[in-house]
């Protein structure tokens, strides 16, 4: 459904995106990962043909970006940073008037408005002035408008960013549904480490303007190291380290202070495993714990830095 190579985009003489490949097939969430400054919401506005790309080349959903600009809108919904709202119209009117956009009839309008707000939770408000909405609520509403003409594809550009918790998780719940529900094609950039794990099928790492790494959230986690048991032990720390050696998975045991940092290759199925042989030998296990890798350890292997520093 998304297709991109080469794609690059100069400001003077500052390559903001400099040479992005990618391909989204049908009904994937795709995340985009990366701090401000990344190259993130330059590539998404190419890809809306809000931008004309400098060099490269780029389809969605079968048209061209560059020669077919008005084939890629009507297939496509957008709900970019800022919720693109007027404060004087219901939310109802708002839909309304979006569907008018998309040159849809008054019948086919209200058919799509009940379905979509069947997907999207806005309640009572729909009928309120978008000027007295949450931030939250606006942000469902421009999902909402969105999705009226019923696009192929839907581009969400930092969805939840500034959202409190509970509003950031009822987003992902209505971007679950729509992916699960109706088989949308989601295309979703985002800074929030947990929201690219939670959401999406495969991601891609954005830094200086080109993709650094890609895959499948669990993947790119697995590339970077193993999962790690930490013990620690009040007793002969030799003795529980070398017990702990012969556990099937446990492929290095390193020992410091009244800790073992135990590497392993499946974290879940190795705990149990480890907790009772250590049990077994003449030590007392005051902590045990698991840690798996993060996205943030796969952005500090691929960037050399954290995205929360990048946020900063």
């Amino acid at each position: 459904m998304i297709e991109a190579v080469g794609l690059k985009r100069r400001f003077g003489d500052v390559d903001a995106v400099a040479g992005v490949d990618l391909t989204v097939a049908e009904g994937e969430i795709y995340g985009f990962l990366g701090p401000n400054g990344a190259g993130k919401s330059t590539t998404v506005k190419m890809l809306c043909t809000l931008l004309a790309p400098s060099d490269g080349r780029a389809t969605v959903a079968g048209c061209d970006v560059a020669n077919d600009p008005t084939g890629v809108r009507l297939r496509i919904g957008v709900a970019l940073q800022d919720a693109a709202l007027d404060p004087k119209l219901t939310g109802r009117e708002t839909l309304m008037l979006q569907g008018r956009y998309y040159g849809l009839h008054r019948d086919e309008i209200e058919m799509r408005t009940k379905d979509v707000l069947a997907l999207v939770d806005i309640g009572d408000a729909i009928d309120r002035p978008t000027g007295t909405y949450s931030g939250g609520m606006a942000r469902r509403l421009d999902l909402a408008a969105a999705l009226v003409h019923n696009p192929e594809v839907l581009f969400l550009d930092e969805p939840t960013t500034g959202l409190d918790p509970l509003s950031r998780t009822k987003v992902w719940d209505e971007v679950r549904r729509l992916n699960e529900d109706l088989g949308m094609t989601i295309f979703l950039t985002t800074q929030y480490l947990e929201e690219a794990d939670q959401l999406c099928d495969r991601v891609g790492i954005i830094a200086d303007g080109l993709i650094v790494a890609e895959g499948r959230p669990d993947d790119l986690k697995r590339e970077v190291g193993n999962d790690i048991v930490i013990a620690r032990i009040d007793g002969d720390l030799e003795l529980a380290r070398s017990v702990v050696l012969g556990i099937a998975g446990v492929e290095r045991v390193d020992s410091k202070a009244d800790e073992l940092v135990i590497s392993v290759t499946d974290g879940a199925a190795t705990i149990s495993p480890v907790a009772v042989a250590l049990a077994g030998c003449d030590v007392r296990v005051t902590a045990l714990t698991l840690r798996t890798p993060t996205l943030d350890d796969v952005f500090l292997e691929t960037t050399g830095g954290h995205l929360q520093e990048g946020e900063a």
